[in-house]
């Protein structure tokens, strides 16, 4: 009786395990992009990746842009005239200090609609960390995949984001920084 008692414990605390471990896996199995193109590319290596596959209907230079700010740059594709049957529809590739930081793809809803997107994302990473009626998220310790409405799906280099964000903070006022030094007192 006691054996059995013992049992049911060591199974349940497994299940448990297997429940909080399981998604952590899940995570690290997010990808860095999307057929070929990955995040942290130099931007002559995604414009070969790009060229490569017609899905993304690339036309050459005249899809790059510069944006303003340092080191900036937006590829901009539309498939609509190059690659009609594609299920992608526009889609976009931002550099920052030549390197492929966010990659954005419109789908075709004609093709493709928000739930099967989203079951299958999913089935293969595991449930959102973030989940709202405009967006989920899924992140690990590299890289933030959205799935974004109406159809959109977003790869986000978490690194070079997040120091981006932190070089744009605006300075605290003077109250706000009496308050911290207040707090951090505590």
């Amino acid at each position: 009786m006691n054996n059995r008692k013992s049992h049911k414990i060591l199974a349940g605390a497994l299940a448990c395990l297997v429940a909080i471990v399981a998604p952590l896996f899940s995570e690290d199995s997010l990808p860095s992009g999307y057929a070929g193109v990955s995040l942290g590319m130099s931007l002559d290596a995604a414009k070969q990746a790009l060229k490569r596959d017609p899905q993304f209907g690339y036309r050459g230079d005249r899809d790059v842009s510069l944006l303003p700010g340092d080191s900036r740059i937006l590829i901009e594709t539309d498939t609509s005239i190059t690659a009609p049957h594609s299920y992608l529809d526009r889609c976009y590739f931002q550099f920052y200090n030549e390197k492929l930081y966010i990659i954005t793809i419109n789908l075709r809803q004609d093709k493709v609609d928000h739930y099967s997107v989203f079951s299958s994302l999913c089935k293969k990473y595991g449930n959102p960390v973030s989940l709202n009626p405009q967006k989920s998220e899924w992140r690990n310790d590299s890289v933030i995949m959205t799935l974004e409405r109406p159809l959109t799906i977003k790869y986000t280099d978490r690194a070079v984001f997040e120091s981006l964000i932190d070089q744009s903070l605006v300075e605290k006022t003077g109250r706000e920084q009496n308050t911290e030094r207040f707090l951090d007192g505590l």
